[in-house]
């Protein structure tokens, strides 16, 4: 049977605003305190995935959390009425209310782990939630964000789904922004690949210095054993600590693959020849990797331009495209590096530019904004129809945004207790939209 690699890119939230939560994010560091703009954000992010659909891609859409975490503040102390929680959070703990008001779920690369029927010992989808337990303000997601995937993906005669691995460092999971599947067919036996940044049990293991590694091996193993992977087509691989200090702090901003192509950074990995090798021999022949070198790409010119948190995505032309974003044709020796991969002899045909710059601004580039799910023709028919970027989905939802979100929008404002109505209003009608049912706290 046919299959397909869907893309379900994640909407911004109405809260999308730059608090600077995320440590080892340079973007997400340098832009704190600026003003953003929700509105802006969310029909970025539409036009990309209704881009991607219009050229025949299976493209679906995956809703945002509930923001503010009213639910989440009144478990740390805050009582009272919804406008009396806010206003204390507010002048008690204004981070911890910043913390609350994250609109982050709109990278769902870190929403869950997917492995396809094809990898499967009892051949269904696997989705595991990622506990993103190295940032509070991303642990707080996964119980909706299984909800939200179950409501996307009911059918239990296809789909299986698991809950978010303990809440711990032992097992630090950021889900698919450090998994990549790769296959000569999507509907055949792949080779999953998972990428940590530490050994969380062998403290003799090499580790970066600066900046958390958030992934660990043992997290890993344990959603391939979830998954029912056969282990002679996994391969791990540890992210260079040396890039994660430089600011690397997902997997996805050194590399990414799509069917039988890594582009990767010279850097990307430790002891790169070794997992290049393991790769290779995996895939059994007909396997691409892209490497840029360090002399024409640096690892600060991939973090500022996110050259690798792009998509690569196989085009019903049966050709690949590289989908970037607008940064990458501002930094001139990513450009220049870009034009002469493009013109190479190597299987990337073209690159697709996107301006992105409300999300890349929080350090979330292409990449960062989907999560990538293989599905065949009967589990693309068991999916919810609704969830899928139509012109007609598109419409109501630049609509629906164009009603509900604010288009400036500041840490200060995160108090006001009249952002919380319009977030729920929004949100309700969105599930409406996408026909999820009750998958949000307020709606229980």
């Amino acid at each position: 049977m046919k299959a397909f690699e869907a893309n379900f890119d994640g909407l911004v939230g109405p809260t999308h605003n730059y608090a600077g939560l995320s440590f080892g994010n340079v973007a997400s560091q340098n832009n704190q305190a600026n003003i953003a703009n929700p509105k802006k954000a969310a029909l970025q992010g539409l036009t990309k995935m209704k881009t991607l659909a219009d050229m025949g891609l299976v493209q679906g859409v995956l809703a945002p959390q509930e923001r503010p975490d009213i639910h989440t503040l009144r478990k740390l102390g805050f009582s009272g009425t919804d406008a009396e929680v806010l206003a204390k959070a507010a002048k008690e703990a204004p981070r911890i209310l910043a913390t609350c008001c994250s609109a982050s779920s709109m990278w769902t690369a870190n929403a869950a782990t997917i492995s396809p029927s094809a990898d499967t010992a009892d051949k269904k989808v696997h989705f595991t939630p990622a506990n993103l337990s190295n940032k509070f303000h991303r642990s707080i997601e996964h119980t909706v964000t299984g909800n939200i995937l179950k409501a996307t993906f009911s059918d239990s005669d296809y789909f299986e789904h698991h809950q978010a691995l303990p809440s711990v460092d032992h097992f630090g999971d950021e889900g698919a922004a450090n998994h990549t599947r790769f296959c000569h067919e999507y509907g055949e036996q792949g080779v999953e690949f998972f990428v940590y940044g530490k050994h969380a049990f062998d403290s003799s293991q090499r580790a970066p210095q600066k900046y958390p590694a958030r992934h660990t091996i043992e997290a890993s193993q344990a959603v391939a054993r979830l998954h029912q992977l056969n282990a002679e087509h996994v391969v791990y691989a540890q992210q260079n600590p040396d890039v994660i200090d430089a600011g690397v702090f997902h997997n996805d901003v050194i590399a990414v693959g799509n069917a039988n192509i890594l582009f990767c950074h010279q850097q990307a990995f430790l002891d790169q020849q070794s997992v290049k090798a393991q790769l290779s021999q995996k895939m059994g022949g007909d396997f691409h990797i892209i490497e840029a070198p360090t002399e024409l790409v640096s690892v600060e010119d991939a973090v500022s331009s996110y050259l690798f948190n792009s998509q690569l995505l196989s085009l019903p032309t049966g050709k690949t495209a590289l989908v970037v974003p607008q940064e990458c044709d501002n930094n001139p020796r990513v450009k220049a590096y870009l034009e002469s991969l493009v013109s190479g002899n190597n299987p990337i045909d073209q690159t697709l530019v996107f301006d992105l710059k409300q999300s890349m601004s929080n350090g979330g580039g292409p990449a960062c904004l989907r999560l990538r799910v293989v599905l065949n023709e009967a589990e693309i028919k068991a999916a919810n129809a609704a969830t899928f970027m139509n012109q007609s989905l598109f419409d109501r939802l630049s609509l629906w945004v164009g009603n509900h979100y604010r288009d400036r929008l500041t840490e200060q404002d995160l108090a006001d207790p009249q952002l919380l109505i319009e977030s729920r209003t929004a949100l309700d009608e969105l599930t409406q939209i996408l026909e999820l049912g009750s998958v949000y706290p307020f709606q229980q």
